[in-house]
């Protein structure tokens, strides 16, 4: 199993090559997960004051099934709706790519620094966009870094509507007590 710490580095500086190598290494799903994991306390400790200890622990489970719905997304879109033509992938090969393109998200730990939060938090989130394209094309084997874009944005909208749906769902039943 290669190093975590060079996979989080080649993930963070975008190089496709190591979402190649992760999407033909079955072995890196647990790597894949510590890295969701990892970026998803570093933004739990960026933005303690706001969610504190609870923030943390939540924020880290739904990223984790954040992680696992996006990817299965991912793969739908990207197998289903809008393949090329030498498209091949399965689930986990989205898992393991779309887990290491959290990577840059570990930046987000510098957030706790008082005045710069919302600046790394957004920095941290269009690297973090960068990379999942990047790992989407390389799972999906697109030439087209235009159609891994497409397959994001759709994705993103499809999470973005299930999202405010289950917001709106669980306001209801508050509302009903």
């Amino acid at each position: 199993m290669a190093d975590l710490k060079d996979r989080i580095f080649r993930a963070a500086k975008l190089d496709a090559q190591l979402y190649e190598e992760v999407e033909a290494d079955p072995g890196a799903l647990r790597q894949a997960m510590l890295v969701v994991v990892l970026s998803s306390v570093a933004a739990g400790i960026g933005t303690f004051r706001y969610g504190g200890l609870s923030g943390v622990l939540l924020g880290t489970i739904g990223a984790l099934i954040g992680w696992f719905i996006w990817a299965y997304l991912t793969y739908f879109i990207g197998t289903r709706l809008l393949p090329e033509k030498q498209t091949r992938a399965t689930p986990g090969e989205l898992l393991r790519t779309v887990g290491f393109s959290s990577s840059p998200g570990i930046i987000r730990v510098f957030g706790i620094i008082p005045g710069v939060t919302e600046i790394v938090t957004f920095g941290a989130s269009i690297w973090m966009l960068i990379a999942m394209i990047i790992a989407v094309r390389q799972a999906l084997d697109y030439r087209s870094t235009f159609r891994a874009v497409g397959v994001c944005m759709i994705g993103w909208i499809i999470q973005i509507l299930f999202i405010a749906l289950m917001f709106f769902l669980f306001g209801l039943r508050l509302r009903s007590f």
